[in-house]
């Protein structure tokens, strides 16, 4: 189970991963984890940027170093990191790289529903998947080869991994597709005449009624 945080929003933890480099204000800040594609590694709601900010800084995470001005614009704080908020920080890396936690991705929810789908169908929608998966899994090697060039991989494990996610799921997918056009998918015939009679199976009937056995 995950700790409680006193700033538990993932953005939290990029704005701290940011400080590490160097004090900066909060436009700073935003700028870099743009520029990082920090979007890409965790949900960032930027609407929330400066309640997190504020909240990190009320709780010790990260401290004023000072007011600065350019030009014209509005006076700006600058923020570095705490020696509690390294810690945060460090605490939190060890809590997220050592221990998994149930996510709930949309095409999970997807097959969870699959079969008021026509099997037919369905193999088409998960041939166009793969065909979708297989252009970003050669996307994803194509972009990791050209950065591993100049950029040591150990910042870009995190692209490794979404390559190797994607290499499962296309792996899996064309299983499925193999047993789906092969007939040998168990309850296919079921399932296909549900859709061509209306009339559910006894068996789908009982299950449905007694409700799922995998609760």
């Amino acid at each position: 189970m995950p700790k409680q945080r006193k700033v538990g929003n993932l953005l939290a933890l990029a704005v701290l991963s940011a400080l590490t480099q160097r004090a900066m204000h909060p436009y700073e800040i935003a700028t870099a984890l743009r520029s990082w594609g920090k979007e890409q590694d965790m949900e960032i709601k930027w609407g929330s940027f400066y309640t997190v900010i504020r909240n990190m800084d009320r709780h010790g995470l990260i401290a004023a170093v000072e007011n600065v001005r350019a030009g014209r614009r509005p006076e700006r704080t600058v923020y570095r990191i705490t020696e509690a908020g390294r810690a945060e920080l460090v605490d939190w890396a060890r809590e997220l790289v050592s221990t998994p936690e149930p996510e709930h991705p949309r095409f999970r929810a997807g097959l969870s529903v699959l079969a008021v789908l026509h099997p037919d169908e369905a193999v088409t929608l998960l041939r166009q998947r793969l065909d979708r998966l297989e252009d970003a899994i050669r996307a994803a090697r194509a972009t990791l080869e050209e950065h591993l060039r100049q950029i040591p991989r150990l910042f870009l494990v995190e692209l490794e991994y979404d390559l190797a996610v994607r290499e499962a799921e296309a792996t899996w997918v064309r299983g499925l597709l193999a047993e789906f056009t092969a007939g040998t998918y168990p309850g296919l015939d079921q399932w296909r005449a549900f859709h061509e009679t209306g009339e559910m199976p006894p068996e789908l009937t009982d299950l449905a009624e007694g409700g799922s056995t995998t609760q």
